[in-house]
């Protein structure tokens, strides 16, 4: 499975390669590390409800962020727990359920 880049800039995700060497490129705007959002996603804290689940649970009671588009854990108020805009270690398996829910159920 191809993993992209995890660096964003303006909110714009790096297209290339992970681990790439040079400059992070998104179409015709590039940017190095040192001009790089921040890795903690901005949707921190917003107020989520769960996603509706697939046959298997999945995703298990977490919601949605609307700006990073991962599923992430709700506080006891609603809101997202504090997460990065990507998750290094995220599995293939998380990666296989996401792509299924949203084929099933867009954005």
């Amino acid at each position: 499975m191809m993993r992209f880049c995890r660096s964003r800039h303006d909110g714009a995700r790096c297209t290339r390669p992970l681990d790439h060497p040079g400059l992070h490129r998104h179409r015709a705007i590039m940017w190095s590390d040192l001009t790089a959002d921040a890795a903690g996603c901005p949707g921190t804290g917003e107020r989520g409800t769960p996603a509706p689940p697939l046959d298997d649970g999945y995703p298990h009671g977490r919601a949605l962020c609307p700006t990073c588009g991962r599923f992430i854990e709700l506080d006891p108020r609603g809101r997202l727990l504090p997460h990065d805009t990507s998750d290094a270690g995220e599995s293939d398996a998380e990666v296989a359920h996401r792509r299924e829910w949203f084929n099933g159920h867009g954005w």
